[in-house]
């Protein structure tokens, strides 16, 4: 058994943490020394669900004499009041004595009252929590206790959340920002938080606050005047705090907290939190920075996180090309809309700032910086939803400037265009669905290993935006040339790939193979899982001529074949790998190219056969 004792400052409370202990740690049956009255109301005591214990003090607090003992703890420990009372708490609970002595000594000398949370621990896993407080009435000392149910997994707050789960799953997993909401005592956080502190989920979050625990000493001041605020009727503060996460990283978080009482009386907090922690030596502190430059490759195509909020927005690279700012001198502000053209564009998303509206989708013409001389034109989709009593934003942008002058030269044949246009918009935001999708997947299956779940992810991004960019400059959106895009992406990977040895691609593509972009992008996201997996796995002698092979081809005027190898160590066990997570995002992709894949017999190393269709039913016409 261990026994740990801390007081928690930021929430005014000691919390005493018990690992391992057993009934006889906190019961020994001993022999009655004094006859106590029973204690007035004794019947309503027994049937209120808080737990009240009556102790009598003896010899000015030295020892305590137990009276009575809630119904929870004498069913907890197999005895009744008769076994308890008149029993000096030394004797009958040598433990609660050693732990509680000062705490109830201090509360019969000064008349104050105290508050402590025990939580229990078996084996390292959170098996009890209880809320206790030590009250001095009628020279006698009272600990009342509230047990929680640690097992019950329905939440107290949901009907207070009110959100789109999928666009919040988006809007965090793109950017460095969380939330969280305390009700009644409990706390709730989302998945950003817990990237923001770089851990998983664990029992006890929900008992205490897991962001302010972590803040350096410092600032805890900070956190003191954050409480302090918030403890009012109705408040809400900014500020700036400086944590340090379990694995020693030093992060800057601006945290915006909101609190109020409902009609019950019961304080009611939400927070936002977005970590703004700059110029770090380790990327993997900076997952929205690192995301969002996957898009570096693409001008003509930004990804607008939060546009809507002018403290908390994140760009991508493409917004800034487009309005051609430098990103330090950008200000955000509704003066932006002063270089929008069309009136009624300027209107909707003035509309959408005041919350009129909760969607924008239209494409409207843009002076920059007010000159008539230097226009673009762009279409713009941005989305609203509430999460909690914030309201969140998400958006694209994209830039269709030359699509709309080859549509002014060539009317006729440019309608056309202008549908595949914004059918490419709809396959953007489903590819970037689809990313989000395997991010969640990942997190789960690698959640010790982010550096890796980062780098497959910008992987893709790059993938997705080498193939948007050469799209949008491409004439013919249905027949792509596969060979130029390939080298490209061979180009692409050789830079992103973070491997302590050189891995030689040697890629063979038939010269005349025209593809659609929805056949060519699943098929790019194959050949990226399986890249990724060989170079992590098939190449252990770094010093060995290791090598790649793609072979793509037409097998006749309706079919494509992919082989692809390694000649590293190959496939020990063919049913384990077929498997795994990589395996599942391959499978799923093959069927959305409606191909076929298997493993072939290779002399070394490991190579795959992927047959798929030149068209698919939903291709591009």
């Amino acid at each position: 058994m261990r026994i740990e004792k801390e007081y928690r400052h930021l929430e005014g409370i000691d919390e005493i943490r018990i690992f391992d202990a057993n009934q006889k740690d906190f019961y020994k049956p001993s022999p009655k020394e004094f006859d106590i009255e029973d204690i007035p109301l004794q019947e309503l005591i027994n049937n209120i669900p808080v737990e009240i214990h009556s102790l009598i003090p003896y010899e000015e607090g030295k020892d305590f004499i137990v009276q009575t003992v809630g119904k929870f703890t004498l069913k907890q420990y197999h005895c009744t009041q008769d076994d308890t009372k008149g029993r000096l708490l030394s004797k009958i609970s040598p433990l609660f004595y050693k732990i509680l002595h000062d705490d109830l000594l201090d509360v019969y000398k000064n008349h104050n009252t105290k508050k402590i949370r025990f939580v229990y621990y078996h084996k390292n896993k959170l098996s009890k929590l209880s809320n206790a407080k030590i009250v001095y009435d009628g020279e006698r000392v009272f600990v009342t206790t509230n047990n929680i149910d640690t097992h019950i997994s329905s939440r107290v707050d949901l009907e207070y959340r009110d959100f789109d789960e999928d666009k919040t799953n988006i809007i965090e997993n793109f950017s460095q920002t969380g939330s969280y909401y305390n009700i009644n005592g409990k706390y709730t956080w989302s998945q950003g938080v817990y990237n923001i502190i770089n851990r998983a989920k664990e029992d006890a979050d929900d008992y205490y606050n897991i962001v302010f625990d972590l803040v350096i000493p410092e600032d805890k001041h900070i956190v003191d005047k954050i409480f302090d605020i918030t403890n009012n009727e109705t408040a809400q503060c900014d500020e700036v705090i400086r944590i340090k996460t379990v694995d020693g990283i030093l992060k800057t978080i601006e945290v915006n907290v909101y609190s109020y009482f409902d009609e019950s009386g019961i304080i009611i907090r939400q927070g936002m939190m977005n970590d703004i922690t700059k110029y770090s030596a380790d990327d993997s502190t900076q997952p929205v920075d690192f995301l969002l430059n996957g898009f570096k490759n693409s001008t003509k195509l930004a990804l607008l996180i939060e546009p809507l909020n002018h403290k908390q927005f994140k760009f991508s690279r493409g917004f800034y090309n487009l309005i051609e700012k430098n990103h330090d001198e950008f200000d955000h502000s509704r003066a932006l809309l002063d270089n929008i053209v069309e009136e009624d564009a300027t209107q909707h998303l003035n509309m959408l700032i005041d919350g009129e509206i909760n969607r924008f989708d239209e494409t409207f013409t843009y002076h920059i910086d007010g000159n008539p001389h230097n226009k673009k034109v762009v279409d713009l989709y941005i989305e609203s939803f509430e999460y909690g009593n914030a309201t969140h934003s998400i958006g694209f942008l994209t830039d269709i400037t030359e699509e709309r002058e080859n549509y002014e030269k060539l009317m006729i044949s440019n309608d056309h265009r202008l549908v595949l246009i914004k059918e490419i918009h709809h396959r953007v935001k489903n590819n970037l669905q689809v990313l989000n999708s395997f991010l969640n997947l990942e997190k789960r299956a690698y959640r010790n290993e982010p550096d890796l779940v980062i780098e497959h992810m910008q992987t893709r991004l790059i993938s997705l935006a080498l193939l948007h960019e050469k799209t949008y400059k491409s004439q013919d959106l249905k027949n792509i040339n596969l060979k130029d895009y390939i080298a490209d992406h061979d180009m692409q990977t050789r830079n992103i790939v973070d491997s302590p040895f050189h891995i030689e691609f040697e890629t063979h593509v038939d010269e005349d193979l025209y593809l659609s972009i929805d056949v060519i992008t699943p098929l790019l996201l194959i050949i990226d899982e399986i890249t990724m997996n060989a170079i992590k796995h098939a190449f252990p002698d770094k010093s060995a001529d290791n090598k790649i092979t793609k072979s793509i081809k037409s097998l006749d005027s309706d079919t494509v074949e992919l082989i692809i190898s390694d000649n590293g160590v190959g496939i020990h066990d063919v049913n384990h790998i077929s498997k795994n997570l990589g395996c599942d995002i391959i499978k799923s992709l093959t069927k959305q190219l409606e191909g076929s894949i298997h493993i072939i017999e290779h002399e070394h190393g490991t190579g795959y056969r992927l047959v798929f269709p030149k068209e698919m039913e939903h291709t591009i016409e």
